[in-house]
């Protein structure tokens, strides 16, 4: 498996330890983050999804696979928790140390 870049190992860690304010910092303020077609813009809003969608449903993130495809990392990752369970795909943009955009399908 290749390097995991610092904003995506610091995604899942923060995900996995429960602690929001470190979760919300791996993004950039302007961040954009969709989840099957629910989007959400900025820190404010992902807070929200994170809420209802990630660590306020106890997520515990594993990652299973990572490529790098064309300015972008493909992460495939196991979930365990009180919402979601199974494995899926994210599709990770980095700007310098902070996550741009994620989208989740």
């Amino acid at each position: 498996m290749m390097t995991i870049p610092e904003p995506i190992r610091r995604f899942v860690e923060a995900t996995n330890a429960g602690d929001t304010d470190a979760f919300l910092d791996t993004f950039a303020d302007d961040a954009f983050l969709s989840d099957w077609g629910r989007d959400f813009h900025g820190r404010g809003q992902i807070a929200r999804w994170n809420q209802s969608d990630n660590i306020g449903v106890k997520s515990n993130l594993r990652i299973v696979r990572i490529a790098a495809a064309e300015g972008t990392y493909r992460v495939r990752i196991a979930v365990k928790g009180k919402g979601f369970n199974g494995e899926g795909d994210m599709t990770f943009t980095l700007d310098g140390d902070r996550i741009a955009s994620l989208v989740i399908a």
